[in-house]
Order: C-alpha cells, then structure tokens, then sequence
C-alpha cells in the first residue's frame, strides 16, 4: 500500500476550528522602537499601525509591520511592573502569540477550552469607527499563546486601538509573502503531549514525524512531528531534544530562552534566490553553507529542478524533496543574542515537507555556531 502525502494526510484533521490562516505573530522585546527599525531595515518590513501613549495605551508600545500576508507586532512594556517586563527578563525577547485568522473567535474559544484548552484572555470585541475586531486567546506550549482573531466586521488599518503608522522610511521589500510554519521547542518527554493536545484541543492532524535515528550528527540529535489544521495555511512543527554525545540545539534554546517557546518563523518566498541575496546584502547573517559534496550529490538526491545550482551553492540554500515536489530553504542565525529565535526562507516548488533531507547538513551548520558560543 503506497504511503499517504502531506496533502492526504491534512484532510485527516478533524478541522472543527476553520483557520484561515496567521493573522500576526506578537514578539515581547525590550525594545520595540528598535526592533521595528531592525525588521524594516533588514527584513524589508513596511510600518502599518501603532498602539502606546499616543493612542491611550498607557502600559506598553506596540508597532506593527507587515510584508505581504505577514504581520509582525513587536511590543514593550512601559514600566517594570507590567508582566510583560518579567517575560522578557526571563526569555529575552522572543515571540508572545501566535495569532489564527479564524471565522468565529468566540466559537473558537469556547470550542478549544471545552476539549481543555487553558484560557489567556476571554473572549472580547474591540470596536471603533471601522467596525469590530472579536478575540480569545489559549496557552499552548510554554507560555506561547494561540490567539483567536475574527476581523470579518473590521476595516481598519489593524484593529481597534492602533492607529495608522505612518514614517517617511519604508525600505522595499525582500519578496517576504506569508507565513509558512513556525517552530515549537518542549522539553524532554514533552513533545508527545504536546502533539496530543493540538490533536484533541484544535483538531489538528500529525502530518509528518521524525526520530533521533533520522535527525542526528555525531554530537546531537533531536526529535520532530509537524501538526497541520485540515487545510493546511497553518502548521507547527513540534521538536523535542533526544540524547546525544553533546547538548542539542533543542538543549541550547531551552536552557536560554529558559523554558518552551517558538524556535523559528518559517516565511515564503517565490524566489529564494532574489530574497537571499536582498537580506544578504542588508545585513542579515545565514547559516554556513554545507560542504561541496552536498552540491554534487544534489541531482541524485531530489532530481532534477528548475533552479541553476551555482547561485544556491554560492549562497548555502539547501533543496530537499518529496513525493510531491521540491523545496528550497536556507536558516538565518539567531536574530537576537541569546541563541534563540531565528527565521526560515522557504520556497516550495510542490513539495509541501519540512526538508528531512537537509536536516544533517543543516544541523552540522548549527553545531559550528553552537561550539563557537561554548554551548555544544
């Protein structure tokens, strides 16, 4: 009997909680002034809206950039009494909320808490001249939360609260289109759990699942399953360290960011080529490239494809496939300096996997970084 596809699998999910897909992903940093200035200088992010002082917000600055269908929304607190202060004491700056784009935020809510979800905000409807903007929020691991966001009666710039940003510096963009996955790290023995409760609290499906027999080195290994709603638009790869000879990457977030949180941003790109070098050029660090045998074996290993193989050995994008296509994606090193958070650049030729085939290279790549700082 032939294996069932990524695609086959997703119309497995239960999909009681229609997701139309990332509304915002919120970082808590210390700084949202000049994170905002760093994600549009080196990113290509574009100002949208702005919540503080200004606005009637008194305890916190919230700065919200987009680049095509991604929303990004860097927050910081204004005093040291708020709880943000403390998250960010404790994890660094790091991402707060994964925000879903759904139908019905209150539905959702009530849908996701009965079949025990643990509540972050009841549900609310924010409103202003430009209509309503309804919300709930749940924990998931950590203390990432997975906010519901129903914006189908709202014509505003973002939602009630923010007002337009306007600033006379807008670089352009890096062809940076929409969300594709983000990352979760758990501790040890937590990734099972973790794969239970996105099965039964938001109908998700377990769409793919390595082991530390696939994902190795000679120093560490790591364990991954990647749950996906029914239709696809969101996906969250779960990992979870395994034993090795020396401290995982998995290992080395836990232990800085000290505790569970999102690992990486994965964002699309339909030319990876393009947007590499774009960044490349504003600054922002990549992963080593692998070595030449990576590069000579690549026809043998995901036949043939579309792209010339000079420019992505030249700029170290790795290209896997699957049964159902090719993919192209490449790691920046960690935006901050804990070794923490970083982002992916993907471009998907079909293949709808998560580059199983890159792992080795990729992770030999992230231990050269790891020895670098003492942390292997």
């Amino acid at each position: 009997m032939q294996a069932q596809t990524v695609s086959q699998k997703m119309k497995e999910a239960k999909d009681f909680l229609p997701i139309n897909g990332t509304d915002y992903i919120e970082f808590y940093v210390g700084n949202a002034k000049q994170a905002a200035h760093f994600y549009k200088t080196a990113f290509g992010f574009q100002s949208l809206a702005y919540a503080g002082p200004e606005t009637g917000v008194r305890d916190r600055a919230s700065y919200v950039l987009k680049q095509g269908k991604i929303r990004l929304v860097l927050t910081t607190p204004l005093n040291s009494a708020n709880p943000i202060t403390e998250h960010i004491a404790k994890h660094g700056d790091g991402v707060k909320v994964l925000a879903l784009w759904v139908e019905d935020a209150y539905k959702a809510y009530e849908e996701t808490t009965a079949r025990g979800g643990r509540s972050y905000m009841e549900p609310i409807t924010l409103t202003d001249e430009h209509g309503e903007v309804r919300m709930a929020g749940i924990y998931t691991y950590g203390e990432t939360v997975h906010m519901f966001v129903e914006r189908k009666n709202y014509n505003g710039i973002f939602m009630p609260g923010y007002k337009e940003w306007k600033s006379s510096y807008n670089p352009t963009d890096a062809g940076l289109l929409y969300v594709d996955h983000c990352v979760g790290n758990v501790g040890w023995n937590r990734m099972n759990p973790t794969i239970q409760w996105y099965e039964d609290v938001m109908g998700f499906v377990n769409i793919l699942s390595f082991d530390d027999k696939q994902i190795n080195t000679e120093y560490s290994a790591l364990m991954s399953k990647v749950m996906s709603n029914g239709n696809g638009y969101v996906k969250f790869p779960i990992n979870e360290p395994a034993e090795g000879k020396k401290k995982s990457q998995i290992e080395e977030y836990l232990d800085f960011y000290e505790g569970e949180g999102v690992q990486h941003i994965a964002v699309a790109t339909n030319d990876i080529v393009k947007t590499v070098r774009e960044l490349k050029s504003r600054g922002v660090e990549f992963l080593d490239a692998p070595p030449q045998a990576y590069y000579d074996d690549l026809f043998n290993r995901v036949g043939k494809i579309d792209e010339d193989v000079a420019p992505l050995q030249e700029l170290g994008i790795l290209v896997d496939c699957d049964e159902e296509g090719y993919l192209l994606q490449l790691f920046t090193k960690p935006v901050e300096d804990r070794p923490t958070l970083f982002f992916e650049i993907i471009q998907r030729k079909g293949a709808q996997s998560f580059g199983a085939g890159n792992f080795k290279a990729l992770f030999e790549s992230i231990e050269k970084e790891q020895a670098k700082r003492g942390n292997l």
